[in-house]
């Protein structure tokens, strides 16, 4: 049995819009500990995963509302929790697919509810065992009084929430994690924006000016300075 963190077991949400096999694969997951949710579309499988806690989705492709391929894009804009793909495509392409846009694994139907478990447990303890004292340190990054929840995306000044951007919230986790520290643009651009740097780009200096509107100063004091020639930084 794999349990979660403070014995809490881990929660699994299943996106099929085939009950049995939601039923199938509840019946050998819950025996190895997992919580389950379900959901028979897109919509809804979306809605829980920005509800509730879900620690790995496993989610079919073929789904009405959104689809899965739609679904992992969207999850993927702000939320790294494992996903595997299952689904009736078995062509390489659509595996190569799938991989591409975010999953993390790949089972095709027909499939043994055994192997998918096992795929669970493999992932599981690959992104919260393995790297359990990495997830512990990092869940939450804080300077002065702004907080950066990395769960969940939202910064926090005095108690109240700054809704953030997802280019806005990983430029924001880049500065913080290294207070003090200088970025260069190139290394902003390919940390937000996931894409190689090839030329000057106006878009992280207006990036810049609406992180530095949002969360204003302290003391008369910017967060975040400009080194000229070079880049910027997050003042300790």
């Amino acid at each position: 049995m794999v349990k979660g963190r403070n014995a809490v077991s881990y929660r699994i949400l299943i996106a099929d819009d085939e009950q049995e096999i939601i039923n199938f694969l509840s019946l050998y997951l819950e025996k190895d500990g997992y919580e389950i949710l379900s959901a028979s579309n897109g919509k809804s499988a979306l809605e829980l995963i920005n509800t509730q806690q879900v620690d790995l989705a496993i989610i079919d492709i073929m789904m009405p509302y959104i689809n899965g391929h739609e679904l992992i894009k969207i999850v993927r804009q702000n939320n790294n929790i494992p996903i595997v793909i299952l689904s009736a495509r078995t062509a390489s392409a659509d595996k190569v697919l799938g991989l591409g846009i975010g999953a993390d694994d790949y089972i095709t139907k027909p499939f043994d509810p055994l192997e998918v478990a096992a795929r669970v447990d493999a992932n599981i303890r690959r992104f919260y065992k393995l790297n359990a004292k990495e997830v512990k340190e990092k869940i939450m990054l804080s300077l002065r009084d702004l907080i950066l929840d990395l769960n969940q995306c939202i910064l926090i000044k005095k108690g109240e929430e700054i809704a953030l951007s997802s280019i806005e919230f990983k430029i924001l986790k880049l500065l913080m994690e290294t207070p003090g520290r200088v970025f260069t643009k190139k290394q902003i651009y390919e940390a937000a924006w996931e894409d190689n740097y090839i030329v000057d780009d106006n878009n992280i200096m207006v990036y810049m000016s609406r992180i530095r509107e949002k969360i204003g100063e302290r003391e008369g004091e910017a967060y975040i300075k400009t080194i000229r020639g070079l880049g910027y930084k997050m003042l300790p």
